[in-house]
């Protein structure tokens, strides 16, 4: 048999040339994949695989393409954090994600030690990149800037009623409630109750007892689409007339289902929605002709992906994390599906947009959001 011998030197050689060759890039996409928020987690990896489907398609990111690997969190932070060591373990050097501001915040820690950037398409609470990291940066709004406008909108229209503040004890939901009762307040509005509840209650009977006690016409929630649909149902078969308002966290037409009529005249805050800009039209289509609907954070997870990319190839090489992460910073306003993003030094974009939304039945005889005119 005849044994053919490379040198060393080869071997070298060609191992570098097909690592050079065949490099990926890759990027972990991280949500609640399972479990009740698994809409959200949805919206997240479609959005994130698309984008890079896309840029691939177009050639990669300075020749090299993406690879996304997933990460499920289950809206957990212990799970957050077993996501975010083993995408340590698995070199990946860009997140996108997470959804949940619990999970956003301890993972994003983990990260930073690790040389890892994280964009989140839908962390709110503040903290998030209040902490001085070179590495947090989110492609949503914060809290503080949805609050008020909650908050505002309420002192205007509904000042003289009894409002109760509600929020799911979590970093997201009662971050929300009490930058919206903050605003609240600061109109010279005081509300008649505040409380909080357990994320997977199902029997809401002794709030609303306590609801209609304090003679509430008005309730704000701070919290997710599951509790939130439970809510509303249960006021209604309990005959609690009261306007229900809440954040992005019920953004999703899943809410529905669990509210069924009761959703009827819901108000909510979120941003414009992107699938009406025009950047996006050809991107939704995309979506829709796969049979997925691209609502709430979809076209956001997309956006962040779009924005790493961009920035990598302005820092020159996906290597360092922390060059990207100047680049965004400096390079901005970056093209997106959501329109130009620039981001300011603490990762923050420059542009925070929150409008209120109605929850009514559209021509097609379901419910949903419609912006209010």
């Amino acid at each position: 048999m005849k044994k053919t011998f490379l040198s060393a030197v080869a071997v070298s050689a060609l191992v570098a040339f097909s690592g050079s060759a065949w490099a990926d890039i890759l990027v972990g996409v991280a949500g609640p994949i399972t479990g009740p928020n698994a809409a959200f987690g949805a919206q997240l990896q479609k959005g994130a695989e698309q984008a890079a489907a896309d840029i691939n398609a177009a050639g990669g990111i300075n020749g090299e393409q993406i690879k996304v690997v997933v990460g499920d969190d289950v809206s957990d932070p212990k799970q957050g954090i077993s996501v975010a060591n083993k995408f340590v373990a698995d070199g990946v050097k860009y997140v996108v994600g997470h959804f949940n501001s619990g999970v956003s915040i301890p993972a994003s820690e983990v990260y930073a030690e690790n040389g890892i950037l994280e964009i989140t398409p839908a962390s709110t609470n503040p903290n998030y990149t209040e902490r001085g990291l070179w590495n947090t940066f989110r492609t949503c709004g914060r809290d503080d800037q949805q609050g008020k406008v909650a908050g505002d909108y309420l002192a205007a229209n509904f000042k003289d009623a009894k409002i109760a503040v509600i929020h799911d004890k979590t970093p997201y939901g009662q971050g929300l409630a009490d930058e919206t009762k903050k605003a609240l307040n600061s109109a010279g509005v005081t509300e008649a109750l505040y409380e909080g509840i357990n994320i997977g209650d199902k029997d809401f009977s002794a709030l609303i007892a306590k609801l209609k006690e304090a003679g509430v016409s008005v309730v704000y929630y701070g919290g997710l689409h599951t509790e939130a649909g439970l809510l509303m149902r249960q006021f209604s078969d309990q005959g609690l007339k009261a306007q229900f308002m809440s954040g992005d966290g019920i953004v999703s037409n899943e809410l529905a289902s669990i509210a069924g009529d009761a959703v009827d005249g819901t108000l909510m805050t979120f941003a414009p929605d992107p699938r009406k800009n025009p950047a996006a039209k050809d991107i939704v289509e995309k979506f829709r002709a796969a049979g997925f609907e691209p609502e709430a954070y979809t076209l956001y997870s997309y956006a962040a992906l779009q924005v790493i990319a961009e920035a990598i190839k302005k820092a020159g090489s996906a290597d360092d994390p922390q060059k990207v992460a100047d680049a965004i910073k400096a390079s901005g306003p970056w093209a997106t599906a959501i329109g130009e993003l620039g981001f300011d030094a603490k990762g923050d974009i420059t542009r925070p947009d929150y409008v209120m939304y109605t929850w009514k039945k559209g021509d097609d005889g379901k419910y949903s959001y419609f912006e209010n005119e």
